[in-house]
């Protein structure tokens, strides 16, 4: 009984339960963000025919894009002719970080697309992950 009076033994509990939540910070923030890692994106490209959207200004996207992707800035997405017309087929929306994609995504959902999905981290964490790029410089 005396081992929970100890104040050290609070100070300790608490020190474990701090290091626990840094720990997880990071998954937890990343899963309600909502976006998908790389390796994911690859697997959907690859398997189920997934569509790069590349949300960033034509400028942006010319220094340095993924391989293979389609360039929409956000500011044109609603009035858009290159989306896919199967509205079920997976689309990844590509920006810098992930905050323009995260915004294309909702408006996606709104004109009635299946599976708009953000890539975390955006071109920054595909160019980390040392996966194919293009440019036009």
């Amino acid at each position: 009984m005396r081992f929970f009076l100890d104040p050290i033994t609070w100070i300790l509990i608490l020190a474990v339960i701090a290091t626990g939540v840094m720990l997880f910070w990071p998954l937890l923030s990343r899963s309600r963000a909502g976006g998908i890692a790389t390796t994911e994106a690859v697997r959907l490209v690859n398997r189920e025919k997934a569509v790069l959207i590349d949300v960033r200004e034509p400028g942006e996207f010319a220094a340095g894009r993924i391989e293979g992707s389609r360039n929409i800035p956000l500011g044109r997405l609603d009035a858009a002719g290159e989306l896919p017309k199967n509205k079920s087929l997976p689309i990844i929306l590509v920006c810098a970080t992930g905050k323009r994609a995260a915004r294309a995504a909702k408006a996606l959902e709104a004109k009635g697309y299946a599976k708009p999905l953000v890539l975390a981290g955006g071109v920054e964490a595909w160019r980390a992950a040392n996966l194919p790029m293009a440019s036009d410089r």
